[in-house]
């Protein structure tokens, strides 16, 4: 028996050390670079934005994190992508707020309280109304005395329909008691084209237009947000000029459904660091953007909520059409 006993814990010695070199190797997540769609044009402020966070991000992940541009459909085409994509956290995107709103408009194919992991909120955009600097049109009450007298004739771009900036200002136009002429683009690169180009008469957009504007290209007449610009100090909000408009759409990382818990976790942690870089600060400064950060359990509920929220926004727009 004692033989027997010896036989049997030096089995299990031997057993246990070639076991646990297996275990030690085990490789920590990730292990080979992770994918990051922007939405968005090459050149835009989002892909900016989106490559300073994936570079700081990936230093602490000690992996790349390419980002891959995939413009149209009103920034949805990442959250598409999320529908077939593997959820072992190499492929994430970021998703815009026109996933909250676009489903009470038409039929789509993903469930945004369903499809998607919220993986961590990060910013927000500024968003703005600018026209041609030789514009006649040189403030918010010159545009709303034009569009009384020319209904429908105001053309004005955006990233696309029923994004941020265009529903921003279809809400504006409602409340103004007037009629402009929407016309979408793929990006915050198109539309800038499109104007400083002549093609339109104004843009609607996230501060991608902030060089144009300081250059004198463009002519800034209202901002989107709660409070005026930091940079832009005496240009209004078309909150204060009264037309009760409010938009800055946060927005980060998110990835597909039913990921792991502890990739979800290390994902959110590297990104969470992003917003103490100071090559992040810099390029949030650079587009006006805030930092406006929530972990993975609020940015969750921050979605259910606005989904909600953007319901009720499309019917008082009378925008509802599910065909």
């Amino acid at each position: 028996m004692t033989q027997r006993r010896a036989f049997l814990s030096a089995t299990t010695a031997l057993a246990a050390s070639v076991a646990l070199p297996t275990l030690a190797q085990a490789p920590a997540w990730p292990t080979r670079p992770i994918k990051y769609i922007c939405p968005w044009p090459a050149g835009g402020s989002t892909d900016a934005v989106i490559r300073a966070l994936a570079e700081s991000a990936g230093k602490t992940l000690g992996q790349t994190i390419i980002v891959e541009n995939k413009p149209g459909a009103g920034g949805m085409l990442g959250a598409i992508e999320m529908l077939s994509a593997k959820p072992d956290g190499y492929t994430l995107t970021q998703i815009p707020h026109g996933v909250f709103r676009i489903p009470h408009m038409q039929k789509v194919a993903y469930d945004p309280l369903k499809d998607f992991t919220w993986i961590a909120c990060l910013t927000g955009y500024t968003f703005g109304l600018v026209v041609p600097s030789d514009s006649p049109i040189k403030s918010i009450k010159d545009l709303v005395a034009y569009a009384k007298a020319n209904p429908e004739k105001f053309t004005y771009g955006s990233t696309g329909t029923g994004t941020s900036p265009h529903l921003a200002v279809e809400e504006f136009a409602q409340r103004a008691g007037i009629k402009l002429t929407h016309v979408p683009f793929k990006g915050n690169a198109d539309n800038m084209q499109a104007i400083l180009g002549g093609h339109v008469m104004g843009a609607s957009d996230a501060t991608g237009w902030g060089p144009h504007v300081e250059s004198g290209k463009l002519r800034l007449l209202a901002t989107y947000g709660s409070n005026r610009t930091k940079r832009w100090p005496n240009v209004p909000t078309l909150n204060e000029l009264g037309y009760k408009t409010v938009s800055d759409s946060p927005f980060g990382v998110c990835g597909p459904k039913g990921m792991d818990p502890a990739v979800v976790a290390t994902l959110h942690e590297a990104f969470r660091r992003t917003l103490n870089d100071p090559a992040v600060l810099t390029s949030f400064e650079k587009y006006d953007q805030s930092v406006i950060y929530m972990n993975t359990s609020q940015y969750t509920r921050f979605a259910r909520e606005t989904f909600e929220a953007e319901k009720a926004t499309i019917e008082r727009l009378g925008l509802t059409n599910k065909g």
